[in-house]
């Protein structure tokens, strides 16, 4: 508390008497809850992700928050469309603009996608915290994560299970959470107390069930995806995804940075559908490290930067000239860029117009932004 305190103090200060105007991001995040102790300005304006007023400030160019002015912070930015940030910058005076998000991304998509701003990482553990234990387990070995789960809870720690559906389908062979919680609940913790979280749940529901958990009313909580980000509950020290073949890298890590958030020791367990999926590389590299910014690496090279500044977001780029995954070149080609548009911001030197045509034919009439 005294820390937070601390960072409020800072923030007010440089911000002088500038309004927030808006502060965009999820549900229970807690950087979010961090931004919303900011709200002493004149002006001040919080919105949540799934309240309808954020679609009305990204999709109407009239809406009652244009111009923006003062700072925008947008929180957990991936979890915004590309075409959505982009229609923020254009609504404003030319704002001061903070994005942040948990997901780790390599320092060459961060030279590329964020050239333009400063960018802070913080790489580093909370002290007290302990390296999660991480194990990828076979579908005949699901006993034992069981076990060990029963352990934990024994001792007073708390778990989750996850599954990649909400419900089974006719033709689907995947588990899904809704008709797992009530097998677990009668024939494996018969004798613990379960609760079921999903996106298709009303949102007071999702808050009540999340508010139980951290209060330590549930002993296991069942879920879906929906408990990616945002979610802090320092006694769980048990994360089980079931059907982990099926999550990418960086969903797979965001999964298990919802357990070790206190100073006891804890574990993630992979469980993929088939036997053959044992060996996933993905699987592999989960249980080989927990850094983040590796795995944001590997997962780069498996998936592809996507066709940065547009509005995919995974496959290769349609860049062919140089390889993303070359950081040297990377922030080579950034500082020579950065001279050139200080000298010429609108490349209207005679000797800078095959440039200049060249970047309008590549960019093409693709929307995209950076932020």
């Amino acid at each position: 508390m005294i820390r937070r305190d601390r960072y409020l103090d800072r923030i007010r200060t440089a911000l002088g008497r500038s309004p927030i105007v808006a502060l965009l991001g999820p549900r229970q995040c807690g950087k979010t809850t961090l931004a919303r102790q900011l709200l002493t300005f004149d002006s001040p304006n919080y919105f949540d992700l799934e309240d309808p007023v954020v679609r009305q400030l990204m999709e109407n160019p009239m809406s009652v928050l244009s111009p923006l002015k003062g700072l925008v912070v947008i929180d957990e930015q991936h979890r915004f469309g590309v075409g959505q940030r982009s229609s923020l910058r254009v609504k404003g005076e030319n704002p001061h603009l903070l994005v942040m998000t948990a997901t780790p991304i390599p320092r060459s998509l961060a030279l590329t996608l964020y050239g333009d701003l400063d960018i802070s990482v913080m790489d580093e553990l909370p002290p007290g915290r302990q390296p999660i234990e991480t194990h990828v387990l076979p579908p005949s070995e699901r006993e034992r994560a069981y076990q060990l789960i029963s352990h934990q809870i024994i001792a007073g720690y708390q778990a989750f299970i996850i599954y990649p559906l909400v419900e089974k389908g006719e033709r689907e062979e995947s588990k899904a959470a809704v008709e797992e919680h009530n097998r677990l609940q009668k024939d494996i913790f018969p004798n613990q107390k379960l609760a079921l979280l999903h996106g298709r749940m009303r949102p007071d529901d999702k808050d009540r069930v999340m508010k139980e958990f951290r209060d330590h009313i549930h002993d296991i909580l069942v879920s879906t995806s929906v408990i990616e980000v945002g979610v802090d509950v320092p006694n769980a020290t048990v994360m089980l995804i079931e059907g982990a073949d099926r999550f990418g890298l960086a969903q797979l890590h965001q999964f298990r940075g919802r357990v070790g958030r206190g100073d006891a020791k804890s574990y993630c367990l992979l469980i993929p559908e088939s036997e053959d999926a044992v060996e996933n590389e993905r699987l592999s590299a989960m249980a080989e490290t927990n850094d983040g910014f590796i795995l944001a690496e590997r997962d780069l090279q498996q998936r592809g930067p996507g066709d940065f500044l547009g509005t995919r977001q995974s496959g290769f780029a349609q860049l062919r000239m140089a390889s993303l995954t070359d950081v040297h070149l990377i922030e080579k080609a950034r500082l020579h860029a950065a001279m050139l548009f200080e000298q010429d911001p609108s490349l209207s030197a005679p000797e800078l117009q095959l440039l200049n045509q060249n970047l309008n034919h590549f960019w093409g009439e693709g929307a995209g932004d950076i932020s």
